[in-house]
């Protein structure tokens, strides 16, 4: 899981997903039900193939300015846990909170990602 830790590795993101689907993970690192998403997510890009989107993640709290920046260019109201489906520099999809589990991801993935 690569992270984001600036505003111009966030800018490298959204390019990213110019040319494939990109999955941003937005963590606090203070929170439990973060550390529980962080977890899932983990073990979602541990099993995925290796087509499924790349995971990258920023943590709120340390890169505060970054996380401001996601919210805003992909007009996503802040969560955090959160995981947002990046494709065209736009958000497909998004969960947060106890929302972000192994069933939602798959379903996130049939129906915005061709496999």
């Amino acid at each position: 899981m690569k992270e984001i830790m600036s505003l111009d590795d966030w800018e490298a993101c959204l390019a990213a997903s110019d040319d494939k689907p990109v999955w941003v993970f937005k963590h606090s690192t203070r929170c439990p039900v973060s550390t529980a998403a962080h977890t899932c997510v983990t073990k979602y890009e541990d099993g995925a193939p290796e087509i499924a989107p790349e995971v990258r993640m920023v943590k709120v709290i340390e890169s505060r300015p970054v996380s401001n920046a996601i919210a805003e260019a992909l007009e996503v109201a802040h969560q955090s846990p959160q995981l947002i489906l990046l494709r065209g520099r736009k958000a497909l999809w998004s969960a947060s909170h106890y929302d972000i589990s192994a069933e939602n991801i798959a379903r996130a993935l049939d129906k915005f990602v061709a496999r």
